[in-house]
């Protein structure tokens, strides 16, 4: 699949992705160079983060690079507040994300496994939009993309807490989609099914209808240049995952039992 092209900013705004040190994050951001987009990269891995930015670098992208934690409010914050005094933030994508939920002998994931990944996939994404978006609103320019995932309408039995934050940072961006309309501030929300990456090797079971990040992040860009509010992919398991929700409980239960797994270590 060809890269789609989305115009860099014309006024040498920012384009920020957090969860930019591998998997879909690092694919945008490769992507994103291509197309001249001014990168501030944020990511926890250090090593990676800078061999993404090495590669966004040598595409002819001006690189910034934040290593550090999304759950790190404080430092998210300085960091972002930094970026803003060379210039605006235009786009933000909230990528970052972890997987967590049961591991392999348990019934049920842990409460603290799923404490984490709340904080770290909801909370800590709508925290950090919260501080790109007082900019946005005041220039009345910018887009917001959230990465979410299949799981926001096919809840996993076995990763409840990763459904619930995916679940609630779709119902967020579309909300907040509608919120803003009018401002000048358009948001599009990302639901992928199952991507090769790093993170998915963590999922021990079935991956089907799995596509590669490269694929994944052109999806997703071709979507937000058209300005669409939901993007859903692959089309199949999309519509079945949308429309199981309608489906009787027992139903469900048939159709989720070859997708069973467990989080590996």
């Amino acid at each position: 699949m060809s890269t789609p092209v989305v115009a860099a900013p014309g006024n040498a705004g920012f384009t920020v992705i957090t969860g930019a040190s591998s998997g879909i994050g690092a694919a945008l951001a490769r992507q994103l160079a291509s197309a001249g987009h001014r990168l501030a990269l944020v990511g926890r891995n250090a090593e990676r983060l800078d061999a993404v930015a090495g590669a966004c670098r040598v595409l002819g992208a001006e690189c910034h690079i934040g290593r550090l934690d999304l759950r790190d409010r404080d430092s998210l914050a300085a960091f972002l507040a930094d970026l803003e005094q060379s210039g605006p933030i235009d786009l933000f994508i909230s990528n970052a994300g972890i997987l967590d939920g049961r591991r392999n002998g348990e019934a049920v994931e842990g409460a603290a496994a799923a404490h984490r990944v709340l904080d770290t996939n909801l909370l800590a994404a709508i925290d950090a939009v919260h501080m790109v978006l007082p900019g946005m609103r005041a220039r009345r320019r910018g887009r917001l993309l959230f990465i979410a995932s299949l799981a926001a309408f096919a809840p996993l039995p076995d990763a409840p807490a990763y459904s619930a934050a995916k679940a609630g940072l779709l119902s967020y961006g579309l909300a907040l989609r509608d919120a803003l309309r009018g401002q000048g501030i358009g948001v599009c929300v990302a639901c992928p099914g199952y991507v090769s990456t790093g993170m998915s090797d963590l999922h021990l079971g079935q991956r089907p209808g799995e596509i590669s990040a490269d694929d994944a992040a052109a999806r997703i860009l071709k979507a937000l240049g058209r300005d669409r509010a939901l993007s859903g992919f692959p089309f199949g398991l999309y519509w079945v995952s949308r429309l199981s929700l309608l489906a009787p409980a027992f139903v469900r239960r048939l159709g989720m039992r070859g997708l069973r797994f467990h989080v590996g270590n």
